[in-house]
C-alpha cells in the first residue's frame, strides 16, 4: 500500500512543480512562493479542523527537525527557478537524483537517528540507469 502511496506522491510532485512554475510566471518568484505556502497553510488548517486534531509536541524535539519547513520553501523556490529553464521533466529527474544520493547516505550511515540500511553495490545499476536517462534528457 505504501508503494502505491509513494507513486501517488510522485504524480502529485510533478503536477505541483508544474503549477508552481506556471504561477511564478504570473507573479514574482517570492510572491508566488508566498502564495503557494499560504495556500498550503490554509489547506492544512482545514484538514486539522476537519480531523479535530490538536497540536501536541513531545518534549525535547531536536532543533534541526524544525528546519524542514525552511528546506521546503527553498526547494519550492529552486524548483520554480529551474522549471523555467529546464522544464518539468529534467527539473524532477535531477531532483530525484539528488534525493537518491542523499537518501543513500542517510540510510547507509543511519543519520538523524534513522535505522541503518547499508549501501549495496547492486544499487549502482539503478544509479547508472538514472544517470544515463538524465544525460539523454539533457541532450535531447
Amino acid at each position: 500500500m505504501y508503494k502505491i502511496h509513494a507513486i501517488f506522491i510522485g504524480l502529485l510532485i510533478a503536477i505541483m512543480v508544474t503549477f508552481n512554475g506556471i504561477l511564478s510566471g504570473f507573479a514574482s518568484s517570492y510572491i508566488s512562493l508566498l502564495i503557494i505556502h499560504l495556500v498550503g497553510l490554509a489547506t492544512l488548517i482545514i484538514i486539522l479542523v476537519w480531523k479535530r486534531e490538536k497540536i501536541k509536541l513531545k518534549d525535547k524535539v531536536p532543533f534541526y527537525l524544525y528546519t524542514g519547513g525552511a528546506m521546503g520553501v527553498l526547494m519550492v523556490f529552486l524548483n520554480n527557478l529551474c522549471f523555467v529553464k529546464l522544464g518539468v521533466s529534467l527539473t524532477l529527474a535531477l531532483g530525484v537524483l539528488g534525493q537518491l544520493v542523499v537518501a543513500c547516505f542517510i540510510d547507509h550511515f543511519g543519520m538523524f537517528g534513522m535505522k541503518v540500511y547499508k549501501f549495496q553495490s547492486k544499487k549502482l545499476v539503478g544509479f547508472t540507469i538514472i544517470l544515463i536517462g538524465i544525460i539523454v534528457m539533457t541532450i535531447y
